[in-house]
């Protein structure tokens, strides 16, 4: 497994490395955010760990620039901004997942796991998940509501996909933070609520029958009306 680590602090910059390291990673670093884009686009990485504040190009920016290169390595973004305002910017950007500075390295190194593992997961072969007139390819990426093509972003898809194969059972924050972010649910932020908003737009909006809805002090459900 080979890891890019972004960060314009020496001291936190080896740390990370020399745990990685010492788990058996291969690390490539990077002091900004320039330098880790040339990196990013010349080598292949199984996870990118960068920092968001950093001179150069800050890390919403790195991950955007990538994207929009067709990069879709895994991106762990690290920094001390909490709020909730800051995340969804990061998972907007196109960031998988969001640390929040100061961190244990164990929790740094079970993010790294599970993007790593993601990553390498394999789809079988002409998948397709259908309920009512939704449609999804995952192999293609390919989102259709009655006939109607529909774009997703990539955390998007992964919150309509967790949402359909699981439809008809109602999903508490919880489980949802866990299957598509890989983390525990922080009560203190609402990016799940931002993103079921953002799904139920593309979904749902331009439709009669609606088919993701809120089950109240529960968690969120997709069924038919």
């Amino acid at each position: 497994m080979k890891i890019l680590v972004v960060e314009d602090e020496p001291k936190t910059l080896q740390a990370i490395r020399q745990g990685l390291i010492e788990h058996y990673y291969e690390v490539d670093i990077a002091y900004d955010g320039l330098v880790a884009k040339q990196l990013a686009l010349r080598n292949s990485y199984n996870c990118i760990i960068s920092d968001i504040i950093m001179p150069g190009l800050n890390g919403w920016m790195l991950v955007q620039e990538l994207r929009q290169h067709g990069i879709q390595t895994p991106v762990l973004l690290l920094s001390a901004l909490g709020e909730s305002e800051d995340k969804i910017a990061g998972f907007d950007a196109g960031a998988d997942q969001y640390l929040v500075k100061p961190f244990l390295f164990a929790e740094l190194l079970a993010r790294v796991r599970a993007l790593t593992k993601r990553g390498t997961e394999t789809l079988i072969t002409s998948d397709v998940l259908k309920f009512s007139d939704l449609e999804v390819n995952l192999d293609t990426k390919r989102i259709y509501r009655a006939g109607m093509d529909i774009e997703l972003t990539a955390l998007e898809f992964r919150l309509l996909e967790y949402l359909l194969r699981n439809q008809g059972r109602v999903l508490s924050k919880n489980q949802i933070a866990e299957n598509v972010w890989d983390v525990n649910f922080d009560k203190g932020t609402n990016y799940i609520e931002v993103y079921i908003n953002y799904l139920r737009k593309k979904i749902d909006k331009n439709f009669e029958k609606k088919l993701i809805h809120t089950v109240f002090g529960m968690g969120y459900v997709l069924k038919e009306e």
